[in-house]
C-alpha cells in the first residue's frame, strides 16, 4: 500500500516537517529516524511511503525540526491513528495538518476526559461505505468532549453525505474515541465538497446541536484511484469551553465511621458519592506514597516518600482487608481503631502501631494461600521491578534501624543480583520481605477499587507528584546516579519563609536522566496512571531550574538556581562592581552590628563562636564556620531552649552575610548573586554607586539573563515527561516565576495554578479569578497556606483591602469570615473562565455556619516555614454526616450548576 502524507505548513528557513510513528517506516518513534516530508511549494509538504498492510494499524505524529536551533516542536493533541480500510486500497492520500500545540482544547484528549468525564460505555461500529460509483473518502475528527449520551455525525452536499437531510446523518464511529471516523463514497467527486459536523442525541435519534461557523470545504479532484483521508480540525463546540469544579483534601484527612484513625482508600468511595451529589467533578489529593523512614511522627510529611511507587500502609482499611482468625487480637485492634478514630487529629504513631500489628498477624494467617493466589502472582509480576527493591529496603531499614542505607554494611550499595538473592523465598528472613508484598497488594486492591468506583461516576481522581525524592529512599539507593546526592533542593525566600525553604531532597541529575529518554520519569508516571487521570506537578519551576542549596547550609538563603549562567569575575568588574572575593563572598561580620545581632549575651557568644581578625572584624571559628556545623554544635552542646534557638538562628544569619555565592566547580572564577542580598548588612554598608550597580546586576540575573536558557532547560525535559501518559497535567507554578514559564506551559498544554491571595503579577495584591486563562486551576487556598477563614483573621488591613476592592463592598470588613463572605468568594471562583475551580474542603464548609469547624486555625494542613511540622489535620465531620447535609449539598450543587460547571459536554 502506498500512503501519501499531505501537510500544509508555513515554515521558516531551516525548518522541516517530520513524521514519527509506531512502525519501522516511521522510525518506531525514534525522532532521529523519523522521515521528513518534502516541500512541494506553496507551503505544501508531501511524503510517499510504501507500507505493508501487515503493519496496519499504526500511530503517528508530526513534529517540526529546526536545523537552526536543533530544536523539535511536536504538534498538539494525542497520537494520530491510521486504521485499515475494508477494501484494501492500493493508494491512500492522507490530508493532515500540523496541530498547533498551544490550543487549549487538546487538554480534552487527556484521560480525565476520555476515560472519566466523557466516559463511553460502548462504541458505535464503523459502517462500511455504501457500494456505489464514486470516490472513497474517510473523514476523521478529533472530538473528545462528547459524553456517552451523544455521538458525532456529519452531513454534506453529496449523496454520500446525506445531501443535508437532517433525518439521515452519517453517524460516526467512535471505536478509537476521541477520534471519530466516517467512511463514505462521494458520488460527485469533481464538485467542491461541503459538509459540517453535529452532535447526535442517541436517545432521541436526532441532531441536538450543529457546530458553529461556516461549512467545511474540500476539493477532492478527479483522480478516483486513491482513497482520500481527510483529517479535520477541532469540532467547533456551540456551548463554549467545558468547565468543572472539585474538592481538594488529603486522603489522610478523610474521616468516616469505618476508618481507623486516619483517612483510608475506602473513604474515597463516600467522598465520590458526595462529589456526585454536589456536582463536583474532581477529587484532588496529596501524595499517598509510603513515607515510613523512622517509625515516628516525622514520617507524616507526605512529600518525603521512601518510594515513588509504593503506597503508604496507613491507607489500608483493616475491615475491608478481613478479620483476623485470632479473635482476641482482633477485638483489641478494633478497640484501638475506635479510640484512634475518635481523636480530633491523626495520631500517626498510634495508627501505624496498630496497623503494623494487624499486617503481621494477617500475613501469618494467610500467607500460604495468598502468595500462591493468581491475583497476587499477577500483581507481583507486573510490579516486581520496584516491589522487590522496596521490600528489601523496608526489611533492611528495620534490621539496621535506619533508612540511611550508607550504614547498611554490604547492602549500602545496591546490587540487583545480591538483592534478588536476599529476597529469595528460601531465605530465613523471607517473611520480613514478603509481608511488604502483602501490604502493597492490599493497598493496590483497595485503591484500584475506589478509583474505579469514582471513574464510573464521572469523578476524576487527581494525584500529586513531589518535585524531589527523599534522600534515604529506595530510589536513591537503587539509582544514586540519577540524583545529585551532594546537594539539597528547596525554594528561595517567599511569603512562606523569609529565609527560604530547605526540603533536604537531592536534586535531579537531568543529564543522566536524559540518556535513556527519562525512563525513570516515564515508568513512574505510567504506574501512577493506573490510579489517576490527572496530576499536579509540585513546584514545576524545578523543571526550569531548581533552588539548589549546599549540603553545609540549613536554610535557603545560601542557595542558587541550578542550572544558571553565573557571572565571571571579569564580568562583575565590567558592570562597574569593585569585586573582591573576601569582601563579597566571605561572611561580613563587623563590630558595629554583631552585638545587636547576637543579643544580650553577645560577648559570650562572640567568645564561643567567633574570632577577631582585626579590630572590629570577625570570622567564625573553624568548628562552627557553616550552618550545618552550628546546627551540630547546638545539638551536641546546648539545651533545647527558646533562647538557644534564637542564638543559633542569629549565627545562621551571620553565615549568610554575603553578596555573591561562588558557582560550583568554578575555582573562584564565577559567581551567583545571593538572593535578597539587599537585606544584608554587607550590602547596606556599601557606597551608593556600588549598591546601584549591584541592583542592576541583581535584576539582570534573576529576571533577564536566564530566561531563554531556562526555557531550553524545561523544553528538554517536560515534553518527554508530559507525553509519558495521557493524564491531564497541572503545574504548581507559584513562587519566583520566570517570564518563560507561562509560554512553555501553554505550548505543552499544562494547566497553571492561581491562588487568589498569591498573585503572579507583582503589581496586584490579589488575583481575580475572572482574569484566569482557560488552561488553569483557580483556588481559594492550598495545603501550604492558611484556610480562607484562617487568612481572614491574620491581617486586618489586608483583609479590609480585599473586602473593599476584590469583593467590592463598602465599609468595614466583618471581623470573621462569615458564611456569606465565604459563599461570595467561592462563587467568584466558580464563575472564573478557568477549566477547574478546586477548593479545599475547609473552604467549602466555610459557607455553612453549622457544618464548619469552630476554630479555623485547627483546619490548617501545613506550615511551610516549619520543616518539622506534624501533618495530622483531619476533617471534624464524618463523610456520612456530610452526605446527609442535604441543604448544604443542594446549595453547593446549585452554585456549581449556575456557574456552568456541571455540563454534560
Amino acid at each position: 500500500m502506498k500512503i501519501r502524507f499531505h501537510v500544509p505548513y508555513q515554515s521558516r528557513w531551516g525548518q522541516s516537517i517530520r513524521v514519527a510513528g509506531s512502525i519501522a517506516a516511521l522510525g518506531n518513534w525514534d525522532q532521529n529516524l523519523a522521515p521528513a516530508l518534502v516541500a512541494q511549494g506553496g507551503d505544501h509538504w508531501l511524503l510517499d511511503l510504501d507500507i505493508s498492510e501487515s503493519a496496519l494499524p499504526f500511530e503517528y505524529k508530526f513534529f517540526v525540526q529546526d536545523d537552526n536551533t536543533g530544536s523539535r516542536k511536536w504538534e498538539g493533541g494525542p497520537n494520530r491513528h491510521f486504521l485499515p480500510f475494508a477494501g484494501s486500497p492500493e493508494v491512500v492520500d492522507i490530508h493532515d495538518y500540523f496541530r498547533t500545540p498551544e490550543l487549549d482544547e487538546y487538554a480534552w484528549s487527556s484521560s480525565a476526559f476520555t476515560r472519566v468525564l466523557m466516559r463511553r460505555e460502548g462504541a458505535t461500529p464503523l459502517k462500511a461505505a455504501a457500494k456505489a460509483k464514486g470516490k472513497s473518502v474517510r473523514i476523521q475528527l478529533l472530538a473528545p468532549r462528547i459524553d456517552d449520551a451523544h455521538s458525532m455525525c456529519l452531513l454534506g452536499n453529496d449523496a454520500g453525505l446525506g445531501n443535508w437531510n437532517e433525518a439521515k446523518p452519517i453517524v460516526m464511529d467512535d471505536t478509537h474515541y476521541p477520534l471519530w471516523i466516517a467512511d463514505v463514497v462521494i458520488r460527485k467527486p469533481a464538485d467542491l465538497l461541503e459538509y459540517k459536523f453535529a452532535i447526535w442525541n442517541k436517545k432521541e435519534k436526532a441532531i441536538e446541536a450543529w457546530e458553529e461557523g461556516y461549512n467545511r470545504q474540500f476539493q477532492l479532484g478527479a483522480d478516483l484511484a486513491a482513497t482520500q483521508v481527510i483529517t479535520e480540525g477541532s469540532f467547533r463546540y456551540p456551548v463554549g469551553n467545558w468547565k468543572g469544579a472539585g474538592v481538594a483534601i488529603p486522603v489522610f484527612a478523610l474521616r468516616s465511621k469505618t476508618s481507623g484513625g486516619v483517612g483510608e482508600f475506602t473513604d474515597i468511595k463516600p467522598l465520590a458519592d458526595w462529589a456526585l451529589e454536589t456536582g463536583l467533578k474532581v477529587l484532588q489529593i496529596l501524595p499517598i506514597n509510603d513515607t515510613v523512614a523512622t517509625h515516628t511522627w516525622t514520617d507524616s510529611y507526605p512529600y518525603a516518600a521512601i518510594s515513588v511507587y509504593a503506597l503508604h500502609p496507613m491507607y489500608v482499611n483493616l475491615g475491608a482487608a478481613g478479620k483476623l482468625r485470632a479473635r482476641k487480637a482482633q477485638a483489641e485492634i478494633d478497640q484501638e481503631l475506635e479510640r484512634l478514630n475518635a481523636l480530633p487529629e491523626i495520631d500517626y504513631e498510634g495508627v501505624m502501631a496498630v496497623k503494623s500489628r494487624y499486617f503481621k498477624l494477617k500475613y501469618e494467617e494467610t500467607k500460604t494461600e495468598l502468595l500462591a493466589s493468581a491475583a497476587f502472582q499477577a500483581f507481583f509480576q507486573e510490579n516486581s521491578h520496584w516491589l522487590m527493591p522496596y521490600a528489601a529496603f523496608s526489611a533492611l531499614r528495620d534490621r539496621y534501624r535506619t533508612p540511611d542505607f550508607s550504614k547498611w554494611d554490604q547492602f549500602s550499595t545496591f546490587d540487583s543480583a545480591e538483592i534478588e538473592a536476599f529476597c529469595a523465598p528460601s531465605q530465613p528472613h523471607y517473611d520480613d520481605i514478603a509481608v511488604h508484598y502483602f501490604i502493597q497488594f492490599l493497598l493496590d486492591q483497595q485503591l484500584a477499587e475506589a478509583v474505579n468506583y469514582a471513574r464510573e461516576r464521572g469523578i476524576v481522581f487527581k494525584g500529586d507528584i513531589p518535585i524531589g525524592i527523599y534522600r534515604h529512599s529506595v530510589d536513591a539507593w537503587v539509582a544514586p546516579h540519577l540524583y545529585n546526592m551532594d546537594s539539597q533542593a528547596g525554594a528561595p525566600p517567599d511569603a512562606f519563609s523569609a529565609t527560604g525553604q530547605n526540603w533536604g531532597f537531592p536534586t535531579y541529575n537531568w543529564a543522566e536522566m536524559a540518556r535513556d529518554g527519562f525512563a525513570w520519569w516515564r515508568s513512574r508516571l505510567s504506574h501512577m496512571a493506573s490510579y489517576f487521570d490527572a496530576y499536579r506537578i509540585d513546584h514545576i519551576l524545578g523543571f526550569f531550574r531548581i533552588w539548589e542549596i549546599p549540603l553545609n547550609a540549613v536554610d535557603g538563603l545560601l542557595g542558587y538556581f541550578n542550572p544558571a549562567i553565573p557571572y565571571h569575575s571579569d564580568e562583575l568588574r565590567a558592570w562597574g562592581i569593585p569585586f573582591d572575593y573576601d569582601r563579597f563572598c566571605v561572611p561580613y561580620i563587623r563590630g558595629h552590628f554583631v552585638h545587636e545581632r547576637l543579643g544580650a549575651n553577645s560577648e559570650a557568644a562572640i567568645a564561643e563562636f567567633l574570632e577577631e581578625t582585626a579590630p572590629g572584624y570577625y570570622r567564625f571559628q573553624e568548628q562552627v564556620n557553616t550552618q550545618r556545623k552550628i546546627e551540630a554544635y547546638f545539638e551536641a552542646n546546648k539545651p533545647k531552649t527558646a533562647e538557644n534557638a534564637t542564638l543559633r538562628d542569629a549565627l545562621y544569619s551571620l553565615i549568610t552575610e554575603v553578596i555573591f555565592l561562588e558557582a560550583p566547580f568554578s575555582d573562584r572564577q564565577a559567581f551567583n548573586p545571593r538572593i535578597s542580598m539587599q537585606f544584608t548588612r554587607s550590602y547596606q554598608d556599601l557606597d551608593g554607586g556600588t549598591k546601584e550597580k549591584l541592583n542592576q546586576l541583581y535584576n539582570d540575573y534573576f529576571y533577564h539573563k536566564q530566561e531563554n536558557f531556562w526555557r531550553e532547560q524545561a523544553m528538554a525535559k517536560l515534553p518527554a515527561i508530559v507525553q509519558a501518559t495521557d493524564m491531564l497535567v497541572c503545574g504548581e507554578d507559584l513562587g519566583m516565576v520566570p517570564d518563560c514559564v507561562p509560554g512553555v506551559m501553554t505550548e505543552l498544554g499544562l494547566l497553571g495554578l492561581n491562588v487568589q491571595r498569591m498573585p503572579k503579577n507583582p503589581k496586584t495584591e490579589f488575583f481575580h479569578p475572572a482574569d484566569a486563562p482557560y488552561l488553569s486551576v483557580v483556588t481559594t487556598s492550598s495545603h501550604d497556606t492558611s484556610t480562607m477563614r484562617g487568612w481572614w483573621e491574620e491581617d486586618r488591613a489586608v483583609v479590609q483591602r480585599f473586602y473593599n476592592t476584590t469583593l467590592g463592598h463598602e465599609g468595614s470588613a466583618p471581623f470573621f469570615c462569615e458564611p456569606w463572605i465565604a459563599r461570595e468568594v467561592i462563587q467568584q471562583h466558580l464563575y472564573s473562565p478557568a477549566m477547574w475551580a478546586i477548593f479545599p474542603i475547609q473552604d467549602l464548609l466555610a459557607m455553612d455556619g453549622e457544618l464548619r469547624r469552630e476554630d479555623p486555625n485547627a483546619e490548617r494542613i501545613n506550615v511551610p516555614a516549619n520543616p518539622k511540622h506534624y501533618w495530622r489535620y483531619r476533617m471534624h465531620l464524618p463523610l456520612e454526616t456530610l452526605q446527609k447535609s442535604k441543604s448544604f449539598n443542594q446549595m453547593l450543587w446549585q452554585m456549581v450548576y449556575d456557574a456552568g460547571r456541571n455540563a454534560g459536554y
